[in-house]
């Protein structure tokens, strides 16, 4: 297992039509690390983000999309998601208000 710390475990917010939508139930979605498990991200966002309390997370590894510039095949990158879902009484994210 990689020494990864906890600011390095989230990677960036995904955002999209679904994500925003699904904010309103207090569930937010980043990139994580690959090498992240549940335990760390749910440290993470508890230490970056004050008066937060997770209740769940979900993980997701995308694998990289097939694509071709000519003749020339190759993949984008992987990726790892990881969907949190915070607790009722649990303060908001506040990178996400603005949105």
């Amino acid at each position: 297992m990689a020494n990864i710390q906890y600011f390095d475990v989230i990677l960036k917010p995904v955002v999209t039509e679904k994500s925003m939508k699904l904010m309103e139930n207090k569930e937010y979605t980043f990139y994580v690390h690959p090498d992240a498990n549940k335990t760390m991200i749910k440290e993470a966002v508890e230490r970056m983000f004050e008066g937060t309390k997770v209740a769940r997370v979900n993980t997701m590894n995308i694998q990289g999309k097939a694509k071709r510039r000519g003749m020339v095949t190759g993949r984008t990158a992987a990726r790892k998601k990881a969907m949190v879902k915070l607790t009722e009484d649990s303060a908001e994210i506040e990178i996400f208000s603005g949105l």
